[in-house]
């Protein structure tokens, strides 16, 4: 099985304008919409859209924390999301006029107790189940939580991948998830420089490699992406033409994808592929890609 985590799920308002945000003024909008989600759940939908079973595990709080898990039930995941006593589940207001303007909410206090049900949740893994983290964390969870969580599955064969930033990412490496997906720009950030050819995101990939990391998936958005893995291969590959109308999930498309592909034939390049499909066509969407986009966009790669 394979299981995704959400530390803290939201729902999206899009509110779209046709001119620009007057700051101190009544805007109006000329459409709005909401999207359910946060990264786990991304990719919990991804790998469900494209055939794969899944559980999407996590926090939830409040009448977002109904509507979010509403929303994944209809979709059809298999969810066991723990329902915090306070606090609602976040709403980020995404405004989109002349520029994009964000507003990301801090999201509901998560307890010590809801925590040791999550751990419990963990101990039903078994050998061969892949375990997905992603994203970043909120505050009232320990910093070390995703050391914590690989920590307690290193005794089984559980493969982890892990898409996270800077020390989230850089201190789970021991543990040797199976996948780390930074973008380039992230992946220099973890060493203080700017990489700026295939060279140098080859060099520092590899630096997470001798870190521990098993294979490295760079993303670099219009650049397409690479993949370093841990039997010395590298791959890479282009993105398919397309307009892009949306960021927001690509890059957690694009993780979903990956593990899709692989699971399919357990070939490298064939994960890379799928994945770039995944992360374009969701790109290329106003919402998270269905199935039938991301597989016409990877015959096209």
């Amino acid at each position: 099985m394979i299981y995704t985590v959400t530390f803290n799920p939201a729902i999206d308002y899009v509110v779209r304008m046709g001119k620009e945000l007057l700051p101190g003024m009544t805007n109006r909008s000329d459409s709005e919409e909401c999207y359910f989600g946060g990264k786990g759940i991304n990719v919990s939908t991804i790998l469900k859209n494209l055939g794969l079973e899944n559980t999407a595990l996590g926090f939830v709080a409040g009448f977002t924390g109904e509507a979010i898990k509403e929303s994944v039930n209809k979709k059809g995941i298999k969810a066991d999301f723990i329902d915090l006593p306070e606090g609602i589940s976040r709403i980020n207001v995404k405004i989109k006029g002349s520029e994009e303007t964000e507003i990301n909410a801090q999201g509901p206090s998560i307890p010590q107790e809801a925590i040791d049900k999550l751990f419990e949740q963990l101990d039903r893994l078994v050998d061969g189940d892949i375990l997905i983290l992603a994203g970043s964390i909120p505050s009232s969870l320990p910093s070390d939580i995703y050391e914590r969580i690989l920590e307690k599955l290193s005794d089984r064969k559980v493969d982890t991948v892990v898409d996270a930033t800077k020390d989230l990412l850089k201190n789970v490496l021991k543990y040797h998830p199976f996948l780390i997906k930074p973008n380039n720009h992230e992946l220099g950030e973890m060493f203080d420089t700017v990489l700026k050819t295939d060279d140098e995101i080859e060099e520092h990939a590899k630096k997470l490699q001798a870190l521990g990391a098993r294979n490295v998936l760079i993303s670099m958005a219009g650049d397409g992406a690479m993949l370093i893995t841990e039997n010395g291969e590298k791959f890479r590959v282009g993105v398919p033409k397309g307009q892009v109308r949306n960021s927001v999930g690509a890059g957690d498309s694009m993780v979903a994808g990956f593990v899709a592909g692989f699971l399919k034939n357990h070939s490298y390049g064939e994960a890379l592929k799928m994945g770039t499909a995944a992360g374009s066509a969701t790109a290329f969407s106003d919402d998270l890609a269905t199935g039938e986009d991301i597989l016409s966009l990877y015959e096209k790669l």
